[in-house]
């Protein structure tokens, strides 16, 4: 056991004025697009899986759950931790039972008592987690069934999302080169209209990022 880490070095050292400097605007947008996808594309998987989402496939409530997340991503940059945010292991906990707030209460109660157990847990190594990512993957890749395998406008960006969430290391760059491949084939396929503008308008910001931003 140990006493938590000092605060101090971190706490409150934030650099506002380089943050309005022309040169991070690029670097604040890439990580706005990046949290954002990131975080919508955890919410809705997990929620998914806790059987949640209304009959149009929407999540009830979603801005408040974005709220609670930008408010924990803000609060842990003010303290200076790395970016706190919604992170997909959560299905294992919404698998086990866990669909309440009262579940993440509990889960943030324990990791507040990790902290005097860092030592010890730094003793594990990162593979060991190997097991529970992999049933993570099992529990998500179950969603899949819901997709309509028969039309290939709708099947072909499955794929790329599938794909490139693990290739790219990132949620939300596998979920914009979705979005760019679902406009495409939908396009090529003479099914163009049936896209909405706004995934239109999501399509092209993120080829902007890819070109312009990566």
């Amino acid at each position: 056991m140990s006493a938590p880490p000092s605060l101090a070095p971190t706490f409150m050292q934030l650099d506002f004025a380089g943050a309005f400097e022309v040169g991070l605007v690029s670097i604040v947008f890439a990580f706005l697009f990046v949290d954002l996808f990131d975080t919508a594309g955890t919410l809705v998987g997990v929620a998914q899986r806790a059987e949640l989402l209304d009959k149009d496939g929407k999540l009830p409530r979603l801005n408040r759950a974005l709220l609670a997340d930008s408010t924990a991503t803000s609060v842990g940059a003010l303290l200076g931790t790395s970016n706190t945010t919604s992170y997909i292991e959560s299905v294992s906990g919404v698998a086990a039972g866990g669909r309440t707030g009262l579940t993440a209460v509990v889960v943030g109660i324990l990791f507040l008592l990790a902290l005097f157990f860092a030592p010890l847990a730094g003793m594990v190594p990162a593979y060991a987690t190997a097991g529970a990512l992999f049933y993570v993957a099992i529990l998500m890749m179950s969603g899949l069934v819901s997709i309509n395998w028969r039309d290939l406008t709708e099947a072909a960006p499955v794929v790329v999302v599938c794909l490139l969430m693990p290739l790219t290391y990132s949620i939300a760059s596998g979920i914009g080169l979705g979005f760019i491949a679902f406009c495409a084939v939908k396009t090529f396929a003479g099914k163009g209209r049936e896209v909405p503008v706004s995934i239109w308008i999501l399509a092209g910001l993120f080829l902007l990022k890819f070109v312009f931003l990566v």
